[in-house]
């Protein structure tokens, strides 16, 4: 997820960029998939995880998200150097949609390659704290084909890779290693946000909308 952070003016206050950053980044930010932690563990084939990437790239909710961050990126005219218009417009939609395309491949061939699982596993404990705590463990490590658990490669390599490939269309100012490694770093952040909204989403919409 390309953030305004690469593209404000380096005079603004480091906070108010950050700040801007993420809430600019939230519109293309998806809803992991989810496993019931009740049921038994089926790992994915590779045909699994190539629909379950394919879903998050080309899914009503990734293009309306997609959509959505280019308009912010119009409005805040950046980068400043594809200027404004219908063309322009354009240019960042497709821009987004590349984006997306890399972090998805990365993410299909890591994961596939490493017979790592992609999927958020809901937390069969108790309390706030604890499934909030399982949310972030579930973003730093992920499930293993043969149901265990390592570092989640596939997560960290789609995001800082998509980050720094991106970049690479984008004016020359904003092509650098930094700025790759802290858009890179969003999106890890946002992977949080998602898992957090999987982890109590079922949860509040069974309450608040009496759904099961």
């Amino acid at each position: 997820m390309k953030s305004l952070l690469t593209f404000l003016r380096p005079s603004r206050p480091a906070t108010a960029t950050l700040m801007l950053a993420f809430l600019a980044a939230i519109p293309v930010a998806g809803v992991a998939q989810t496993s019931d932690p009740l049921q038994p563990f089926v790992p994915l084939d590779v045909t699994d995880k190539f629909y379950f990437h394919a879903k998050r790239t080309v899914g009503p909710t990734a293009i309306l998200g997609v959509a959505a961050y280019a308009a912010i990126l119009q409005e805040a005219n950046a980068p400043e150097e594809w200027k404004q218009g219908g063309a322009a417009y354009g240019r960042r939609v497709g821009s987004m949609v590349a984006w997306t395309g890399i972090h998805s491949a990365l993410a299909f061939g890591l994961d596939s390659t490493l017979h790592q699982d992609p999927r958020y596993f809901r937390s069969t404990s108790k309390g706030f704290w604890r499934r909030s705590a399982h949310a972030l463990r579930g973003t730093i490590l992920t499930r293993t084909d043969s149901g265990g658990e390592t570092l989640s490669t596939w997560r960290l390599g789609s995001d800082y890779g998509s980050a720094v490939l991106s970049n690479l269309w984008y004016p020359s100012r904003l092509n650098t290693a930094r700025l790759g490694f802290i858009q890179g770093s969003v999106t890890v952040g946002l992977d949080l946000v998602s898992n957090l909204g999987s982890e109590f989403w079922p949860d509040i919409k069974k309450k608040v909308f009496r759904r099961k």
